[in-house]
């Protein structure tokens, strides 16, 4: 813990918050406990300050959405720009269709889009069509995945290890309230195993409207699906009849211009964007194929809100998507990426620890273990109590990082080299103290 590090008007603000919000904050992720807790003051770039005056390097930055940086001054000021409209109107703008033509221009496999102001929102929007398209009711889902909040997929992956040393993992409601009886709609599979998917695809595929599938795990340290493995569940999808919805809501637009669909070369039927696309303005998106996009309309599946295609954020989104796709801001996120790996390798390879990285350098996650992950059950076979033990330190350091190691590190374009050169020191510095703490535990 670094000596001068104090939470105590985050700790005397939690206990005022916790009488009018439950456990104190908006997002019940955002609750790391009555003295953990943080409370942001504000953020700028690729650095935020807390209530107690704290200043961190933000590897979570939102979990994504600030891929230019915290507080952009060009992406701000073409939000400002978009409230000059006047707020929703109950009508569409002209904004509507430039955002959506340069959604299509960067993502081929999308003809026609639809907005929403979550990721959340999207993906439930996109089963629903999903299920108006095929006449299915049930989807698959990945062990891992995660794709928001609400009951449909409101469904984690628990683990227990038997007595003779193999890991059990069942799909459970995501906390209370989600209705036992949607269990039924759902058939879970192990990523990077396309056995398992073509026997439950062969046994109830006349039942199963979608695929849903982030093909980098955004909740599970970053796992990836395999080039191979991809093109297969996109094989398999088309001779089933089935649709292949890929959650986009944090690969797209970062790991590259259109998303994880360009790094695998492959194309979903339908796909949702958020975090990135609005630089930490609410916006999401719903896209795809013609074919089953049409089915929204009059009398199809329903999608709207108030809210939807809201002018401030898709002004924000408008000049965002500009600066991902014509400028090189991508290539220097993925640079900085690297390095940033290649520097805790360094220091964790000198100590002799065992690791790998895995997704992709722009949202990577590090795994102790001598293998690449593959699958969810790799993550639980892997020491993920040495990150948590390091992430708390380095959070106490002034690198905030998330508690617990499912969530990947995010990189944006204003991580620079004194974010990478602070980052690095007090990485040595929490390692040197947390082996040292197991040493004498």
């Amino acid at each position: 813990m670094s000596e001068n590090y104090s939470l105590s008007r985050s700790n005397a603000h939690f206990k005022k918050a916790e009488q009018r919000l439950p456990v104190g904050v908006t997002s019940t992720y955002r609750y790391w406990g009555p003295e953990d807790t943080l409370y942001t003051s504000h953020a700028k770039g690729a650095r935020l300050w807390d209530i107690d005056g704290n200043e961190y390097v933000d590897y979570r930055i939102g979990y994504g959405p600030a891929i230019l940086g915290y507080a952009d001054d060009r992406v701000d000021e073409a939000a400002r720009e978009g409230m000059k409209v006047g707020g929703p109107t109950a009508l569409s703008t002209e904004l509507e269709w430039s955002v959506a033509e340069r959604i299509a221009g960067m993502v081929p496999s999308v003809d026609l889009v639809r907005f929403a102001n979550s990721g959340t929102e999207a993906v439930m929007a996109g089963l629903r069509l999903a299920r108006s398209f095929t006449g299915r009711s049930s989807h698959v889902m990945i062990e891992g995945g995660y794709h928001g909040l609400f009951d449909g997929v409101l469904w984690e992956t628990e683990h227990s290890t038997t007595s003779s040393g193999e890991v059990d993992l069942q799909i459970q409601p995501e906390g209370k309230g989600v209705p036992s009886i949607l269990r039924s709609l759902i058939h879970p599979v192990p990523l990077n195993d396309i056995e398992a998917l073509e026997r439950v695809l062969h046994a109830h595929g006349s039942e199963i409207a979608a695929v849903l599938i982030e093909v980098i795990l955004g909740n599970a340290g970053g796992i990836a699906a395999e080039p191979d493995y991809i093109q297969n569940v996109r094989s398999l999808c088309d001779k089933h009849g089935v649709v292949l919805f890929m959650d986009e809501v944090k690969t797209g637009f970062r790991v590259a211009r259109g998303g994880v669909q360009e790094l695998m070369g492959v194309k979903a039927d339908i796909s949702t964007f958020a975090k990135a696309m609005g630089n930490g303005y609410p916006i999401s998106a719903l896209a795809g194929r013609k074919e089953i996009m049409s089915t929204i309309r009059p009398g199809g599946a329903a999608q709207g809100g108030t809210y939807a295609g809201h002018p401030v954020s898709l002004a924000a989104a408008n000049k965002t998507l500009e600066i991902l796709d014509e400028t090189d801001a991508l290539e220097k996120i993925a640079s900085y990426g690297t390095r940033l790996q290649e520097g805790i390798s360094h220091l964790l390879s000198k100590k002799g620890i065992t690791h790998v990285w895995s997704g992709h350098s722009s949202m990577s996650g590090l795994f102790f273990r001598d293998t690449v992950p593959r699958s969810y059950t790799d993550w639980v076979n892997s020491d993920f109590e040495l990150y948590d033990g390091l992430a708390a330190r380095l959070i106490s350091k002034g690198i905030l990082v998330e508690p617990d190691s499912r969530e990947p590190l995010f990189v944006s374009a204003a991580h620079d080299e004194s974010c990478l050169d602070e980052t690095l020191q007090k990485f040595e510095e929490v390692l040197t103290a947390e082996l040292d703490s197991r040493a004498q535990s």
